[in-house]
């Protein structure tokens, strides 16, 4: 029978691997933090406990679907930057691994930021042992975006049909604004970015209008089980001033969910303040179902960390043409 067997790097809680469960693919993550692990075992998910960098294609040599989502720290605008400041460097070692190179971490002020190199490395080895992933699907945040590109054109060269870009997750059905930068490459034809399921989050535009060929944008209050309306009091600071906090009402999609997200206050209608955030609010509003397993220590960070399962999903249902029979 035909397999669609997946290898998933950085794999994190589960919202991956849950995408790609969506659309028929199921197999092993590896993922460092041992917090991450806790609720991927918690979950019955297969796990190895490791770093990526110390496996390969080798290792899981019955797996045609590469996926992935290497760490942030160093690109997102919450981070440290050098990531951001070093984007030319990245592009230049992509290029650099396209000739085969080896790109040394050491060249980066931070070696986390070489960890979006890994994928690419684990594509490389898999077509060099005549063993090439079908399908990958990589996510990250929005500044890797021009990373991506550089991958698109390696991969073109060896055969792939590659696209990339910036999706809005709501979009897709999550029930928060964030955006991401996606790759798909296949080895199966032509592949494209997921069509929209849903309206884009427009501040004053009512749910209900808006396309009429898209379904509503999904808020807040849809996707919790909370009777009673709420205002959510960011806690950033829009323009960078913290006096300045964004908010959002219970009828609109949340901010984007990070690590930070249990210091947003909510408010309710008379001005009272209600609990925050659980934790299970919390991974429902990534687009984890309200019984996720969460396990170990800093359950915000593994939920703010984690890909939204509904845009994996989407992802990873681009090309649905069979892959190879695994042996």
């Amino acid at each position: 029978m035909n397999g669609r067997t997946a290898i998933e790097l950085f794999t994190g809680p589960g919202g991956m691997t849950l995408g790609l469960h969506a659309a028929g693919i199921h197999g092993t993550g590896i993922e460092w933090d041992p917090n991450a692990v806790a609720t991927r075992r918690s979950a019955g998910l297969p796990t190895i406990h490791a770093d990526v960098r110390a496996h390969g294609p080798r290792d899981f040599p019955d797996a045609t679907v590469l996926a992935g989502g290497p760490p942030c720290q160093t690109f997102t605008v919450a981070g440290n930057g050098t990531g951001r400041d070093e984007l030319d460097r990245v592009v230049d070692a992509v290029k650099r691994m396209g000739d085969r190179q080896t790109i040394d971490p050491r060249e980066f002020a931070d070696d986390r930021t070489a960890l979006v190199l890994e994928p690419l490395r684990w594509a490389l080895e898999a077509i060099d042992t005549g063993r090439p992933y079908e399908l990958i699907v990589l996510e990250q945040v929005q500044q890797v975006q021009q990373v991506w590109n550089g991958y698109a054109e390696g991969l073109t060269v060896e055969g792939y049909q590659v696209a990339t870009g910036v999706l809005a997750t709501e979009q897709y059905g999550v029930p928060q604004t964030r955006r991401r930068a996606v790759l798909i490459a296949s080895l199966n034809g032509p592949v494209a970015l997921p069509a929209p399921t849903h309206r884009l989050y427009r501040k004053g535009v009512p749910q209900h209008e808006g396309d009429p060929r898209l379904l509503p944008w999904v808020s807040m209050g849809d996707a919790l089980d909370r009777p009673a309306p709420f205002t959510v009091v960011s806690n950033y600071g829009t323009g960078g001033d913290p006096k300045n906090r964004g908010r959002r009402t219970s009828a609109e999609p949340a901010f984007t969910v990070t690590g930070k997200i249990s210091r947003n206050r909510i408010i309710g209608a008379s001005g009272d303040e209600l609990p925050r955030f659980t934790a299970a609010e919390a991974g429902q509003l990534q687009g984890f179902p309200a019984d996720w397993s969460w396990a170990g220590n800093d359950i915000p960070q593994q939920i703010g960390n984690a890909c939204p399962p509904a845009l994996a999903a989407a992802l990873a249902s681009t090309t649905r043409k069979p892959l190879r029979a695994a042996a």
